[in-house]
């Protein structure tokens, strides 16, 4: 397994644990991550954030009713 896959297998997991209060399910197992482009932006952006190896971040909110103000917001806090 490349370093890569490791990292991206270590962010799914971490990823896991941020849970949809709506649903009760972890965005992982809701399918919300493609290609690790997510919703649940904040909570998913910290738990990004605290997995080793993890050096930056792009986060886009697309398909959503208030993706343009999500967006806006993550680019002040870049």
């Amino acid at each position: 397994m490349s370093d890569r896959d490791v990292l991206r297998e270590a962010i799914l997991a971490r990823l896991s644990s941020v849970v949809d209060p709506e649903t009760g399910a972890d965005v992982v197992r809701m399918r919300l991550i493609e290609d690790l482009a997510v919703v649940l932006a904040l909570s998913i952006r910290q738990a990004v954030g605290e997995v080793e190896g993890v050096t930056g971040q792009e986060i886009e909110v697309i398909g959503y009713v208030r993706a343009e103000e999500l967006n806006a917001m993550l680019r002040e806090l870049a």
